[in-house]
C-alpha cells in the first residue's frame, strides 16, 4: 500500500517527487532505489517498517519517476538534493539504505552528509564500475549497457532512452529478467505481489522516457569521485553470494574500502530474494546504531 506521496521544490527549481511507505511518525529511514526503479519500489519495505515503526521516504532521483531531469549531474550532487529534502519534511538526522544501483548514492551521502546521517545501509550494492577488476565482472547485458553509456553516448541514448524506454514504460520485461536471476530469486521474483512491485517501479521509472536511465548509467560507470576511505559514518552492508545481478565482489570491494564496514554476505541469497528475505533485519539494524 502507498501511504503518501510528496513533491519537494529544490533551489534550482526542480521538482524532487518521493513516496512514503511504513509508519508515518517513525524513524525515518530515507530509500535510494535501484537501477532501472523508481519510488515506487520502496512498497518492499513497507509490511517490515510497520512492524518496526520505521518511516520511509524514497525519492525518485533526477530523470526518474516523476522527478525532473538534472543535465550534466553527478553523483556528488545527489546528497544536495538530500540535504534539501530533509529539511523541507523537517529532519535532521536520518538513516540512508542504498540498494543495488542506489547503493552509490548511500555511499555519497556518507561521504558528504556525515553529521546528517545516524547510519547508512547498502543491500547488494553496485562497486565502481569503472574501476580495473570490477569493470568486467557483471552479467553481459549490464556490461554492455556501462560500456555503452559511457563510451558510446549518442548510441545508448537511441537504445535506452529511445528504443528500450519506450518499450519498458509500456511492459516492464520481466521474462528476460528471470532468465539471468540466481536459483534464489526465481520464486520471490515470481511472487505476485513481488512481481507487481517490480513492474510498477520500472514502469513509472520510464514515465517520462528513459534520459535519465542512459545519464545514470553514464554516471555509475564513470568515476565516481567520492574517496570512500574518509567516510566516518556507520555502514552496514548486506550482499547475497548467490547475487548474478551486482556480483558479490562488488560488495566485497566496498566492505573492504570503506572503514570498519559491518559487512554480511549470506550464501544462499541472490540479489532480490536478499532485502526480501532480510529487509526487517536490515531496517532493524538502522535505527538501531
Amino acid at each position: 500500500m502507498l501511504t503518501r506521496e510528496g513533491e519537494i521544490r529544490l533551489a534550482d527549481e526542480r521538482s524532487l517527487c518521493y513516496a512514503e511507505f511504513g509508519t508515518a511518525d517513525g524513524k525515518p529511514v530515507l530509500y535510494f532505489h535501484g537501477l532501472p526503479a523508481s519510488r515506487l519500489e520502496a512498497r518492499l519495505t513497507h509490511a517490515a517498517a510497520c512492524r518496526l515503526g520505521i518511516r520511509i521516504l524514497a525519492p525518485d532521483r533526477p530523470g526518474f519517476g516523476r522527478s525532473d531531469f538534472q543535465p550534466g549531474r553527478v553523483l556528488a550532487d545527489w546528497p544536495q538534493d538530500v540535504a534539501q529534502m530533509a529539511d523541507a519534511l523537517g529532519l535532521e538526522r536520518f538513516a540512508v539504505l542504498g540498494v543495488s544501483g542506489g547503493g552509490p548514492y548511500a555511499v555519497a551521502c556518507a561521504c558528504r552528509l556525515p553529521q546528517r546521517l545516524t547510519a547508512v545501509g547498502l543491500v547488494a550494492p553496485l562497486g565502481p564500475v569503472a574501476l580495473p577488476g570490477l569493470d568486467n565482472v557483471m552479467k553481459g547485458p549490464a556490461r554492455f549497457s556501462f560500456h555503452l553509456a559511457r563510451h558510446r553516448p549518442r548510441l545508448a541514448h537511441l537504445l535506452y532512452a529511445e528504443l528500450l524506454g519506450r518499450l519498458l514504460r509500456r511492459q516492464p520485461l520481466l521474462a528476460l529478467l528471470l532468465l539471468q536471476v540466481a536459483t534464489p530469486d526465481r520464486p520471490v521474483v515470481q511472487g505476485a505481489e513481488t512481481r507487481q512491485i517490480l513492474r510498477r517501479s520500472i514502469q513509472e521509472a520510464f514515465r517520462n522516457g528513459g534520459q535519465g536511465a542512459v545519464a545514470e548509467l553514464r554516471l555509475l560507470a564513470s568515476d565516481w569521485g567520492l574517496d570512500l576511505r574518509r567516510i566516518t559514518t556507520a555502514v552496514h552492508l548486506w550482499h547475497g553470494e548467490q547475487d548474478r545481478t551486482v556480483p558479490v565482489i562488488m560488495g566485497r570491494h566496498l566492505a573492504a574500502v570503506i572503514p570498519q564496514c559491518q559487512a554480511r554476505f549470506l550464501p544462499e541469497e541472490g540479489h532480490f530474494s536478499l532485502p526480501v528475505n532480510h529487509m526487517e533485519e536490515i531496517l532493524r539494524i538502522l535505527v538501531e546504531v
